[in-house]
């Protein structure tokens, strides 16, 4: 499984527990892949939050309302608080197993 597969998995798994109406941060994703290296995994955590986000998996909110995440960064800045929850209406996600096609 590559990286962005188990992170995309992990913001899936974490999103799903918490409902439409909580939210998750990033940083929580991050220390759940990698609990001792976290901090350098964020850019790589945004970049599939992104693209989460563009799919219309999940929405991205800063300070309860939804932003664009890729515009949200600012090249050069600490990343900015972005939250996550899943979109109501999304089909229900189910993890796929070995061999599945």
């Amino acid at each position: 499984m590559s990286r962005n597969a188990e992170i995309a998995g992990k913001i899936r798994e974490f999103t799903a527990a918490r409902g439409p109406e909580k939210t998750i941060c990033p940083s929580e994703v991050a220390r759940a892949v990698a609990p001792g290296d976290w901090r350098r995994l964020m850019p790589q955590i945004h970049a599939v939050v992104a693209e989460l986000a563009e799919s219309g998996e999940i929405e991205v909110t800063q300070r309860g309302r939804p932003v664009d995440p890729r515009s949200a960064q600012r090249p050069g800045q600490a990343a900015p608080a972005i939250h996550a929850r899943p979109l109501t209406g999304h089909r229900e996600w189910t993890p796929r197993r070995a061999g599945d096609k």
